[in-house]
């Protein structure tokens, strides 16, 4: 009876025992370590023994500063511009247009005005004083044609006979009144602002051309053309005014006195 006892009692503990050995499966966690280097910086502050060095003292000093008015007056401007003018010669050029009347060609045609352009050149000096100057100037006109004269088409107002200077007999045969102008001329010029009125005395030379028949071998059978030479003087009036420093625009009026067309 005590040996089952003891038995049982070994059982009993070798199968507790046996119980108590068994492994059990359990989750395992596994863990990475990351580190991150970095830098750091220390700021420290340094002294520095000051170096023997010796600044002067800034000192300000007041200067005499003239005014710029920038709104300048233009007639003061004007006035010095004209100073400078009056130590220097001007020149330039200078184009435009016109009418020509004439007296001796009422008679000879309907449209009694010719239109013409013109072209030139011009030289100035202010003397005295620099509103006042003095222009010398040339031109050249032509002047475009207003009647053709042809007695072998038609009767003509100067059909006939004429005589030369060496009492030679000429038969006129044909004008046409297209020409160029030849005129120098000298204006005295007073400016006050911009208007700049003038009075000139000038001269011309009008190339008119006639043809005749002259004798030949005591026959009248040759044609000669016949040229005007002779220089005619007059007068001239006008205002000019300036639109820029270096532009000028003017309204003129020639007068000349011609004693004879050849």
């Amino acid at each position: 009876m005590l040996l089952r006892k003891i038995i049982l009692l070994f059982s009993v503990i070798f199968i507790t025992s046996t119980f108590a050995q068994r492994k059990k499966t359990d989750t395992i966690y596994v863990y990475e370590k990351v580190i991150v280097y970095d830098t750091i910086y220390l700021e420290k502050a340094i002294k520095l023994k000051p170096a023997n060095l010796k600044f002067s003292s800034l000192e300000i000093e007041e200067e005499e500063i003239k005014e710029i008015n920038l709104n300048i007056d233009k007639e003061e401007l004007e006035e010095q511009i004209k100073k400078l003018r009056t130590k220097n010669f001007q020149y330039g050029i200078q184009a435009g247009i016109g009418l020509k009347k004439v007296s001796w060609a009422e008679n000879l045609s309907e449209k009694n005005q010719q239109f013409g352009q013109n072209f030139g050149i011009w030289i100035s000096k202010s003397i005295i004083d620099p509103n006042f100057s003095l222009m010398l100037s040339a031109n050249v006109h032509h002047w475009n044609s207003t009647f053709d004269l042809d007695t072998n088409k038609e009767e003509t107002y100067l059909e006939g006979f004429y005589f030369s200077e060496d009492d030679q007999p000429l038969l006129f045969q044909r004008f046409n009144n297209k020409h160029f102008e030849y005129v120098l001329q000298l204006k005295a010029i007073y400016e006050w602002k911009n208007l700049r009125p003038f009075v000139g005395f000038l001269a011309n030379k009008n190339n008119y051309k006639m043809q005749f028949l002259v004798p030949e071998n005591n026959v009248l059978n040759k044609l000669d053309d016949f040229k005007s030479n002779q220089i005619n003087f007059g007068f001239s009036l006008g205002l000019q005014y300036r639109i820029f420093s270096r532009f000028l625009i003017d309204v003129e009026y020639q007068h000349f006195k011609i004693k004879n067309l050849l």
